[in-house]
């Protein structure tokens, strides 16, 4: 079935254009509002947002719409994702959402859903609160006595802080630790420096100055050139890179190089086996994760169970077959055992227990494997679909693939949350690689940014 409104993440796109606009909001908070509205009790939701300056538009409307058809709402403020997550099911909200086009730039703007147990909404409930929105004779309007209430809750920052501690190895100290943590100007710039800090680490903050219009841009897990040269400039053991909403998280060696969500995941991934906490017999990753992932949890004698690429789909995967740890190669790295969405914060206390366990330094640490060549290059198009269903694209993918064989993958796919095309390929040949790649891409007429 179409899905014009949700896309992989909820609802995105460029703030004050559809579907991004006020009106829409309000009608997504009433649609989802009555979709949730069971049962004689007095229903609430919770509402979070990022910093981004047309945060204030969308949750005033969606607060509206979510008022007119009788739900009560707790505006929480910037706070990360995972946070509204933890809420709505800390809460006992009837629904939660939050307010963020996560790692984009803050010309877009984005709606996230989470159901009464914190997670994510399935399809076929995103195709219900779909259907309202395009159809708003199907909304009932409540009473006038029967109109919700909005009010600030003045402690949701601590209640998730306290959370996050808790996540952490019992007795976690960093102390003698020196970080550097690069919020995004986003949605952590106040809980994640507190978290550090009150777990003993000296903390150097970037990215903790929002403006409304500086968030993820030059900075954070989607550029992470000043954190690197910040961690090395301050001899830090450790630099962590959170995106706007901080569902994910990219660390950073004592060298200034990188770590990515796949290096994370295989380093938890040991750990967690050695201690018995690991469940399911692996983990779930998606079709993005390195080759080299998958031969070193099989080494193991475990398991990767691959999925399409978006967060939700790795959770989806994890709930129904018992696994507690999965996550993506950008970053999202998810631990049912503690949280119900990808949780970047979180996934920086295991990494910084693991690092505390290991006695070596980060560039150690977390290089549990040596990742297979692999490349990976956006395109920006028009009509995503239409563009991969060209022949001269179908030709030049097919050929693509029969030059690298078995000796590789090849994977051309529209983004779900942009008007791009991802192509990646990766081998143990990186010539080849770097070749196939720029076959497919020079097939694909590509439309000007």
């Amino acid at each position: 079935m179409s899905r014009p409104l949700f896309g992989t993440d909820g609802v995105r796109g460029r703030a004050n254009s559809a579907p991004m606009t006020a009106e829409i909001a309000m009608r997504i908070g009433m649609a989802a509002g009555l979709v949730f509205n069971r049962g004689d009790h007095r229903h609430r939701v919770v509402v979070g947002k990022d910093t981004r300056l047309s945060g204030y538009m969308i949750e005033q409307a969606l607060t509206a719409g979510f008022l007119s058809v009788g739900m009560d709402v707790l505006l929480l403020g910037p706070i990360p994702t995972p946070a509204v997550g933890f809420l709505t099911k800390a809460m006992r909200a009837d629904v939660g959402v939050m307010v963020s086009a996560s790692h984009n730039l803050y010309e877009d703007n984005g709606i996230k859903l989470f159901g009464p147990d914190g997670f994510k909404l399935s399809d076929s409930v995103e195709l219900e609160i779909e259907r309202r929105v395009t159809a708003p004779h199907l909304n009932s309007l409540a009473a006038p006595a029967d109109i919700g209430r909005a009010r600030r809750l003045e402690d949701a920052e601590g209640r998730y802080i306290e959370a996050v501690k808790s996540s952490a190895a019992r007795g976690l100290d960093l102390t003698g630790l020196k970080i550097v943590v690069d919020c995004a100007h986003g949605a952590a710039y106040k809980v994640a420096p507190t978290v550090l800090w009150e777990l003993g680490a000296e903390v150097v903050a970037l990215g903790v100055a929002p403006d409304g219009t500086n968030i993820n841009r030059e900075c954070g897990s989607t550029d992470t050139t000043a954190l690197r040269a910040r961690v090395v400039e301050e001899g830090a053991d450790i630099g962590i890179a959170l995106d706007g909403d901080a569902d994910r998280v990219v660390l950073v060696s004592e060298k200034g190089v990188p770590i990515d969500g796949d290096q994370l995941m295989a380093t938890i991934a040991e750990q967690w086996k050695g201690a018995g906490r690991l469940t399911g017999g692996g983990i779930v990753a998606t079709v993005m994760s390195n080759l080299g992932l998958e031969r070193f949890v099989g080494a193991r004698g475990l398991l990767l169970v691959r999925t399409q690429v978006g967060d939700r789909y790795v959770l989806e995967r994890m709930r129904a077959d018992g696994f507690n740890l999965g996550g993506e190669q950008s970053g999202h790295i998810i631990m049912t055992d503690h949280a119900t969405t990808g949780d970047g914060l979180m996934a920086a206390l295991q990494a910084l227990a693991a690092l505390r366990k290991s006695g070596r330094p980060a560039s150690e640490a977390f290089r549990a494997f040596e990742p297979v060549p692999q490349l990976l290059r956006n395109v920006r198009v028009g009509d995503a679909g239409a563009t991969l269903r060209a022949a001269p694209v179908v030709a030049a993918i097919a050929a693509a693939e029969a030059r690298l064989g078995r000796a590789g993958r090849i994977l051309v796919r529209p983004s779900g949350t942009e008007p791009l095309i991802r192509v990646m390929a990766e081998g143990d040949d990186g010539e080849l690689v770097r070749s196939v790649v720029a076959q497919i891409v020079d097939a694909i007429p590509s439309q000007a940014a």
